[in-house]
């Protein structure tokens, strides 16, 4: 199967297997870094037969410290909230949002990471679904519990790479950093304490592997985007954001492309927490 088609799915793809009526899970994901709630715009008005999926209380477990703001749930709990979801073992899952790709591809990661293999991202997100002239519902959807069985606890150790800090730090894989150019310089810094960037860091804005409609790039296309921040083609490659949220479009747009990449879960949060490790300002 095309690379491509193992990590998206379009609008137009989504509607003939909505129509088909074959076992396929919807689920909403709508978060953003100033609304991080996203079950208010869920409620009024969603895909059909959507679920509304928390990134702040289903795809992150808050109790854990240490390992940035968004700490990746244990496949335990993991396993309990895709079976209230619907999820069936031998189903496709579907996941969408309303913001930069960032509420799905965190959702596409942990699920992959959790060992479920079917699951795709719309490509587009939902504007993508409005723009085919698909149809939305209002309120909340009751689904049947489902039966997938999560393959991993510790998503850390998954079945998708991860990072740790000593290795992003450690300068032996081409490390991207998804946020904003003027974070990674540290210009800003909204939500962490400290500005600036891991030291040899490249800046890859997750929001540079889109194109302006929110789809995401060709492979033709993130190859001169890396080539351009001198990032060679047979380079192993990690990601890493603030905290783990938005470098994983950065890696879904990469794995669409054939190109498998390291995700650094604590990302930035975790890195600054530590008054030890060395701080990047500036340009590169």
């Amino acid at each position: 199967m095309n690379p491509r088609a193992q990590v998206l799915i379009t609008a137009a793809e989504l509607a003939e297997l909505i129509d088909a009526g074959g076992p396929l899970t919807l689920l909403d994901v709508r978060w953003r870094l100033d609304e991080p709630d996203g079950r208010a715009a869920y409620l009024q008005g969603h895909l059909p037969g959507a679920v509304y999926v928390s990134l702040e209380e289903e795809l992150s477990d808050h109790t854990i410290a240490g390992r940035g703001r968004h700490p990746l749930p244990s496949g335990r709990a993991l396993q309990a909230a895709t079976r209230r979801w619907g999820i069936r073992q031998d189903g496709l899952v579907v996941v969408y949002d309303d913001w930069s790709r960032a509420g799905s591809a965190r959702a596409w990661w942990v699920l992959t990471a959790a060992g479920l293999a079917s699951v795709r991202i719309l490509d587009g997100g939902l504007s993508a679904w409005r723009s085919s002239a698909g149809s939305l519902e209002a309120g909340p959807v009751n689904v049947q519990p489902g039966n997938v069985t999560v393959l991993h606890d510790d998503l850390y150790a998954g079945s998708r790479p991860t990072l740790t800090a000593q290795q992003a730090g450690a300068g032996s894989i081409t490390l991207l950093d998804a946020r904003a150019q003027e974070r990674f310089r540290g210009d800003v810094e909204p939500v962490d304490p400290i500005a600036g960037h891991i030291p040899g860091a490249t800046n890859v804005p997750s929001t540079a592997v889109l194109a302006e409609d929110g789809t995401f790039l060709g492979d033709g296309a993130l190859a001169r985007l890396l080539a351009d921040r001198g990032v060679d083609r047979g380079a192993s490659v990690g990601a890493y954001c603030g905290s783990g949220v938005t470098a994983t479009v950065v890696v879904a747009a990469l794995a669409a492309t054939g190109r498998e990449a390291a995700l650094f879960p604590g990302s930035w949060s975790e890195w600054s927490s530590d008054p030890n490790r060395p701080v990047g300002r500036g340009s590169e």
